[in-house]
């Protein structure tokens, strides 16, 4: 089934996953492989900025990190007060998963907005497929 709710992509890595979700959560490491914040930079403790590849535009980002689950959530936003709930990442240890302890599995989420159009939403799950090859090279290279 297509979920029109919600798009989910995943990667296997081979790194442990405290070492990927340290990319995951790392709000200016984040700007090495998110398209749509590129090249971020730290505008106050915990608030990010970063350029769209797409529009040029400027993205705001904070992120909501939960250290025990390995996951994080992201508010986003054109400006800091229009910033919103819109992605999750998570990090699953391989050795959850039967992989071995030397892997994880590293996904992120989002949900579409009611005034997303097809376009826009197909948009944003194939930028975030493109994505985790981005960073699982990022992980496996460093």
């Amino acid at each position: 089934m297509l979920d029109p709710h919600c798009h989910s992509s995943s990667i296997m890595v081979e790194r442990p996953a405290a070492v990927a979700f340290e990319l995951m959560s790392d709000g200016l490491q984040q700007g090495r492989w998110a398209w749509g914040s590129l090249n971020r930079t730290e505008i106050e403790p915990g608030l990010f900025c970063g350029t769209s590849i797409f529009s040029g535009k400027q993205t705001y980002v904070r992120l909501n990190v939960d250290r025990a689950r390995f996951q994080v959530d992201y508010d986003v936003g054109g400006s800091k007060e229009t910033m919103q709930f819109r992605n999750m990442s998570r990090v699953i240890p391989g050795e959850l998963l039967r992989m071995g302890a030397d892997t994880c599995v590293v996904t992120l989420l989002t949900w579409r907005l009611q005034t997303q159009t097809d376009a826009e939403w197909i948009q944003f799950g194939t930028i975030h497929e493109a994505e985790m090859f981005l960073i699982k090279g990022l992980l496996e290279r460093d």
